[in-house]
């Protein structure tokens, strides 16, 4: 029979394992160093944004050809848009954008018209655009090491190459001594069409190498008129389904969602297919024949167009215009105020007179 002092010794050793097992779960379930995850997060993201970014601010369209649902608080916000997030205190959000309205409203008169409007999409989109080019400037430094001012082709696929996991020391090598790249076949994918952005990005006369300017255009070709212009030919040649270089509406409404299985899905390509539908039919189609040409969509994509903005402008007031007098009240745009921000504000009407 074991005594008391040994069954406690053994209770004391069993104890001491539990408590040794339980620390080491407790350290495997907790990040082993807080600041390395950040960092290593910190370093995707720097990693992919070397790569053209396929939502473009203040732009109608996405790179794939999907509209841009956020593009009215793009071109309304600006900068703030982040200031705007849906669990923001509602009355703060009601003051910014009371502020805003001020701002819009030129002449002061408690109404905003379609041309103060105007002016303010350009004044917002001019935002994004200097925006993106303060950021291409830390991005271009990324991959122009060397600081001599010109990035090569070789350079920025080896960066490409890195931020996609392989080894950057190994792909420089081979790159160097024109070895074969074992690469997947969508990675290469992905490869030959940024080194065809690449090449319409360099100007004349063409060398191969890009400096700021031209890799501003490589990654925001809204930047670019003949960049422009590319972008809207790869929109064209994925959804023109009969070669002829233009669109119907059958093919701007054809792209996918996804696969529809239950009638929740089938309800969100419904809903897909209905704001495609709209969007050609009165904005796109500039002549309303049915045909969207390249010209056409070229000035849908152009952000600074200043007839789309005054366009713009108008089916903006028409959202929230009530009163039906073509200018937006202060009490219209408060009531709106998710089509605007993105956020909803509660007891707008309540509160616009005191705080005004």
């Amino acid at each position: 029979m074991m005594s008391r002092q040994a069954f406690l010794c053994s209770l004391g050793s069993l104890y001491l394992s539990l408590l040794f097992i339980f620390l080491l779960m407790d350290v495997y379930a907790r990040p082993a160093n807080n600041s390395v995850l950040k960092e290593k997060a910190a370093d995707s993201k720097d990693e992919n944004e070397i790569l053209p970014p396929d939502h473009l601010n203040g732009v109608k369209m996405e790179m794939d050809g999907h509209l841009n649902k956020e593009f009215h608080q793009e071109v309304f916000l600006g900068k703030e848009m982040e200031e705007f997030e849906e669990d923001s205190e509602p009355r703060k959000n009601r003051k910014k954008l009371m502020v805003i309205f001020s701002k819009v409203d030129i002449n002061n008169d408690k109404k905003i018209s379609a041309k103060e409007m105007q002016r303010w999409i350009m004044e917002k989109t001019d935002e994004h655009f200097q925006e993106a080019v303060e950021e291409n400037k830390m991005h271009f430094r990324a991959v122009d090491p060397d600081g001599d001012g010109h990035v090569s082709w070789d350079e920025y696929k080896i960066k490409f190459l890195a931020s996609k996991g392989f080894n950057e020391k190994e792909m420089a090598e081979k790159i160097k001594n024109n070895e074969e790249l074992k690469i997947d076949e969508e990675t290469q994918e992905v490869l030959d069409n940024l080194k065809d952005r690449w090449y319409q990005a360099d100007n004349p006369p063409p060398d191969l190498l890009l400096n700021e300017e031209e890799f501003l255009s490589f990654l925001h070709p809204e930047h670019s008129r003949g960049m422009l212009k590319f972008m809207v030919k790869e929109i064209i040649r994925d959804l023109d389904q009969d070669g002829d270089k233009k669109l119907t509406l059958s093919e701007f409404i054809s792209l996918p969602v996804g696969t529809v299985e239950n009638q929740q899905a089938q309800d969100i390509d419904d809903d897909w297919v209905k704001d495609r539908r709209k969007e050609f039919e009165e904005v796109i189609d500039a002549n309303h024949d049915g045909i969207v040409t390249m010209e056409e969509l070229e000035e849908y994509m152009d952000p600074m167009n200043e007839y789309n903005a005054l366009n713009e402008a108008k089916q903006m007031i028409a959202v929230a215009d009530e009163n039906q007098n073509h200018h937006l009240e202060l009490e219209e745009i408060l009531k709106y105020s998710e089509y605007f921000t993105g956020s909803k504000l509660m007891d707008y009407a309540r509160n616009v007179h005191e705080e005004f």
